[in-house]
């Protein structure tokens, strides 16, 4: 089967006023369609597999770059995750949204590359800034956010631990609830909680430093 280029819907924009959480895809397919063309994949219909590919790939590489802070393995976990939908697409039983199974899959794929030292995420905590700034300090993440400061969110991002900065991106740019994050990171609802707690506040600390070295 010839390879399927990385292509992608219309971005959704997010809005700070609405605590950061990502406004649904436009482009998000229902629960039938999905199906559907599973049932046609199955059959090994390629305009099936290239129609869910165009729907969801982008998320599966924002997830796995979220991750691996790699564009080759990102894209690599996508083509890896999007073959075992191709192999196996009677494996979704609609126990949970298409979305979240499909980054199940990623998700291990990202911890087979990792495991393997195929891949070398940024490990920095920010541990580091915890202490120097009062976690009661209000704002500098939603006013980074109002001022398109992504490479600023991007930098901090990085510098979270792995669960932390998975659980942030689920919660914020996929729109999960809590308790899909804790079915996927197989983890009960409050470590969750407590992860996302812990990270937000790891998070407006660096933002706040970033801000203050700005002079802003």
């Amino acid at each position: 089967m010839s390879a399927v280029p990385l292509e992608a819907c219309p971005r959704e924009r997010y809005h700070a006023t609405q605590r950061r959480k990502a406004v649904r895809n436009k482009c998000a397919m229902e629960p039938a369609e999905i199906v559907q063309l599973l049932e046609r994949i199955a059959r090994r219909d390629e305009s099936a597999f290239t129609t869910l590919y165009k729907a969801f790939s982008r998320k599966l590489y924002a997830y796995a770059l979220r991750q691996l802070s790699d564009p080759a393995n990102a894209e690599e976990v996508v083509s890896d995750t999007m073959h075992e939908v191709w192999v196996h697409p009677t494996r979704f039983r609609g126990e949970s949204q298409f979305s979240t199974w499909l980054i199940g899959i990623a998700r291990n794929k990202t911890l087979m590359r990792l495991r393997s030292g195929r891949a070398e995420p940024g490990k920095d905590d920010v541990d580091d800034y915890a202490e120097v700034l009062s976690s009661e300090e209000a704002g500098p993440f939603d006013l980074l956010a109002g001022r398109q400061r992504e490479h600023h969110v991007r930098h901090c991002m990085e510098r979270l631990s792995d669960e932390h900065r998975e659980c942030v991106h689920l919660v914020f740019y996929e729109g999960m609830s809590l308790g899909e994050v804790a079915e996927l990171q197989a983890c009960p609802e409050g470590t969750v909680k407590t992860r996302m707690f812990h990270a937000r506040q790891k998070l407006r600390n660096c933002l706040s430093l970033m801000l203050k070295a700005e002079g802003a």
